[in-house]
């Protein structure tokens, strides 16, 4: 029953990408306009998808931290509609065993690993990596976020596209992130804490601009932030994007009723790092 169940909806998933990639009508300068939906949560797969279309000299390779079970993450569009290859990371072996089961099966050349993934283990994913700059890296863990980008930038992984999520509690302007803790768990359960987790998005912009990454946009749904390494790209294709700086995480407007700036006041005094270069 599961595995029907998950058949239904990898092809559901499938057709809605196949659809709505059809519907869009592309600006090439606005990312708003290449956005859908597969399996990403919001429109990240048209995005990646775009992206991935205009790199020079593709590899079709990518690595996802954060897979969860293959049904709602940024790379099971790739593996499956577009037949990359590539390596996804999780750290709940129960999602991990039905991604295998599930997904893997109908993604040859995918691997799937059970990975509570901190600072000490980054080389495993480094190590497994076909290449050091794979198409597309996708990192979405809900908490150290800045600190795993910032070590495997710093260890030579340099994909063409890196795709990660901002807190936009943090605001447009505050250059923060949450203290590193190896063991940190996001709390979802909580009203109070709930806000409490990864990274602004001035502080990625710092962190990928001193790495010579260009910042094209975040989502419309003010969730991921997408960056792309400039040498992969055609430099008037870069230069014409028009993407949107910030937007406001729409669940988190939702749920606390209220903007950036009253969501701040819940995670103001806890532990934040400012990011300072």
């Amino acid at each position: 029953m599961e595995s029907l169940m998950f058949l239904q909806r990898i092809n559901i998933a499938l057709s809605r990408g196949a659809a709505t990639s059809q519907l869009r009508n592309i600006d090439e300068t606005d990312p708003s306009s290449w956005e859908f939906s597969a399996f990403s949560q919001n429109g990240e797969d048209g995005i990646i998808d775009y992206l991935a279309r205009k790199i020079i000299n593709p590899n079709y390779y990518f690595i996802e931290v954060g897979a969860s079970e293959g049904l709602e993450n940024n790379s099971s569009w790739l593996a499956l509609g577009r037949k990359y290859e590539g390596t996804m990371y999780e750290g709940s072996l129960d999602a991990v065993s039905r991604l295998k089961e599930h997904i893997l099966p109908m993604a040859l050349g995918v691997e799937a690993y059970s990975l509570f993934v901190n600072l000490e283990n980054t080389e495993e994913i480094i190590s497994r990596s076909l290449y050091k700059n794979p198409d597309v890296i996708s990192l979405d863990i809900d908490g150290n976020d800045y600190y795993i980008v910032k070590k495997m930038l710093e260890d030579g992984l340099r994909p063409k596209i890196f795709v990660v999520e901002y807190n936009s509690a943090f605001g447009p302007d505050n250059s923060m992130t949450i203290e590193y803790d190896k063991d940190f768990v996001m709390d979802f359960n909580s009203y109070e804490n709930y806000l409490y987790f990864g990274v602004s998005i001035t502080a990625w912009r710092k962190l990928f601009n001193e790495n010579g990454y260009k910042f094209v946009t975040v989502e419309r749904r003010g969730v991921n932030a997408f960056f792309v390494n400039p040498q992969y790209f055609e430099a008037t294709f870069l230069e014409n994007i028009k993407g949107a700086c910030f937007a406001e995480n729409f669940y988190q407007f939702q749920k606390y009723g209220t903007t950036w700036l009253g969501q701040f006041e819940f995670i103001k005094d806890k532990s934040l790092y400012t990011v300072i270069k």
